[in-house]
């Protein structure tokens, strides 16, 4: 299995993290590729992007300043079978990523992905009080996973929250 690409430029109005590529998105060589993760309708549905993009056009987000990364380049089933070492390893390129490329805001997609770049347990869902890397925001969003018994309004409800961090911001 192969990793996929970074879709991320300078100064980007948000980049979103996810854990790391599902086999789908690695066969195919785009983000959200696995046909039950509901990525692609989140964003339509809280108004992050006009239409519903389809995972082919992952790169084209760049265009309306976003972007995409994992915290794990190495594609797994799921998210169990990551190791320790490569969250360490990850959160450290993470971390330099952010620094060097300075998004206004970073969404976490999941918890889980925030706990293990942050350290900390018990995590609201969306803006974070205090930010890793400085002049950024964290913003934790709940994973796009069909696994996640969330209903897709609810979750799309947390992502709407961005656009309006982002007016408040410039």
């Amino acid at each position: 299995m192969n990793p996929i690409p970074d879709h991320i430029k300078d100064n980007l109005n948000v980049l979103f993290v996810g854990f790391n590529p599902s086999i789908r998105s690695s066969k195919t060589g785009h983000h959200f590729a696995n046909p039950t993760n509901r990525f692609w309708s989140i964003l339509y549905k809280a108004g992050i992007t006009e239409r519903k993009y389809e995972p082919t056009e992952d790169y084209k987000l760049l265009d309306i300043g976003y972007g995409l990364t994992n915290i794990v380049a190495r594609p797994t089933r799921n998210a169990q079978e990551i190791e320790p070492e490569e969250y360490r390893a990850g959160k450290l390129q993470l971390i330099e990523k952010i620094s060097l490329y300075k998004p206004k805001i970073v969404c976490f997609v999941g918890k889980g992905v925030y706990q293990e770049y942050s350290g900390k347990k018990n995590i609201p869902w969306g803006k974070q009080l205090n930010s890793i890397v400085p002049d950024t925001i964290d913003f934790v969003a709940p994973s796009s996973s069909g696994l996640v018994r969330m209903k897709i309004d609810e979750i799309a409800a947390i992502y709407s929250e961005l656009p309006k961090l982002l007016n408040a911001i410039e």
